[in-house]
């Protein structure tokens, strides 16, 4: 019948040639296989001609009164006078805002919400140094 002394044998032939079998094709498939990562490039055009943008330079005095240029403004009217002189400029200039240090932090916070509400994007706060 049986013999139970008898020590089992693994045969792992079986499994060698099924993992060489993998390799082999492992090996033959892997040069083939190519990454793709999608990007998209910017747009570019030979015939559009760079052009400075607009700067707006604005400055906040300690006694609340807005230069911008050679014109200055109340803080009081100063929402209706830069939507009217927004008008001049393109949307896409730049605001650069200096304001003085004594000016409560309100005082300037208005003075961006105005530059925001008339249409521009590109605003920056300038500080001392």
């Amino acid at each position: 019948m049986f013999d139970w002394d008898e020590k089992p044998e693994l045969n792992i032939t079986p499994l060698v040639d099924v993992m060489l079998v993998l390799l082999a094709i492992l090996m033959v498939i892997s040069p083939n296989i190519v990454y793709e990562e999608l990007i998209r490039l910017p747009q570019g055009s030979a015939q559009k001609e760079i052009t400075e943008k607009k700067e707006i330079e604005m400055s906040i005095s300690d006694q609340r009164k807005i230069t911008i240029g050679s014109d200055q403004y109340n803080f009081e009217t100063f929402a209706d006078d830069f939507i009217r002189l927004a008008s001049i400029y393109p949307n896409d200039s730049t605001v650069r805002i200096s304001a003085d240090g004594r000016l409560s932090y309100s005082d300037v916070m208005s003075v961006l919400a105005i530059v925001k509400k008339a249409g521009f994007q590109n605003v920056s706060l300038v500080t001392a140094q």
